[in-house]
């Protein structure tokens, strides 16, 4: 029975991506948001339940990566078309008469660019599979993990959902900006670009320097910034990792 506990937990980050996708697709994105953080939670802990309980299991690992599909993958996907929605004043289901007086203002405009949110659950899709099958991403990560770019993406949705900050919100409400982030984000997700992981096989100070030094920055950084710390942290998390990349290279030399 107990070899089920963490399939359980795996598949409670399943629903809650889910409804989090119901939700986001009704563009209550902070609903949504706070549903992918108790996915992300649970995707978190049902590795652990596994290794702890010693059952992990190859179903275990392919029904993780369906989970993530949904909770990282396809929400995020969801939560940059409701942003190109917004930002352009559209709706999919509109007429074309309607589209042409709320997209005026950009050339780019069109009633289906929204759609092109999608290439991120695209990527990530791309992403979990190349994880399954690349030996090399058991201590660290080849790309940016899905959960991270979930985190990321939910994070500047619920942003510009509930800021009062006029630049912040004008930029993340221009649809150029955004379709940058989309493609960003996918090159990210699949880059051959080395990233260190929160494992800790110690909790020791010597050999995990750069993880406890992250944790402390973050600390600071959800202290004095709240909410606006979470996209922060994420390209805070690339740029530690690409400076340990350098200073692991030098070391090496």
């Amino acid at each position: 029975m107990k070899q089920w506990i963490p399939n359980i937990i795996t598949l409670l980050n399943l629903l809650c991506g889910c409804i989090a996708a119901v939700f986001a697709l009704n563009d209550d994105l902070i609903t949504a948001g706070i549903l992918v953080a108790a996915g992300i939670f649970f995707d978190f802990f049902d590795g652990l339940a596994a290794r702890m309980l010693k059952v992990s299991s190859e179903l275990g690992g392919q029904l993780d990566s369906m989970a993530d599909l949904v909770t990282s993958g396809l929400v995020p996907g969801i939560a940059m078309y409701q942003m190109l929605n917004d930002s352009l004043g559209v709706n999919l289901f509109e007429d074309s008469l309607s589209f042409q007086s709320a997209t005026g203002d950009y050339a780019i405009a069109h009633p289906f660019l929204p759609l092109i949110g999608f290439l991120i659950t695209a990527a990530s899709a791309l992403r979990l599979a190349r994880f399954n099958l690349d030996t090399r991403q058991t201590d660290s990560f080849i790309g940016v993990p899905t959960p991270a770019n979930a985190i990321l993406i939910i994070s500047l949705a619920i942003i510009v959902q509930s800021t009062h900050v006029d630049w912040i919100y004008g930029l993340l409400s221009n649809p150029y900006i955004l379709t940058g982030i989309i493609l960003l984000s996918c090159y990210l997700l699949n880059a051959e670009l080395p990233l260190f992981a929160l494992k800790f096989k110690n909790f020791g100070f010597k050999g995990n320097e750069i993880r406890w030094i992250f944790l402390l920055i973050c600390l600071v950084l959800i202290a004095t910034l709240q909410l606006y710390a979470v996209p922060c942290i994420i390209v805070l998390y690339i740029a530690m990792s690409l400076l340990n990349n350098t200073i692991l290279d030098k070391k090496r030399a």
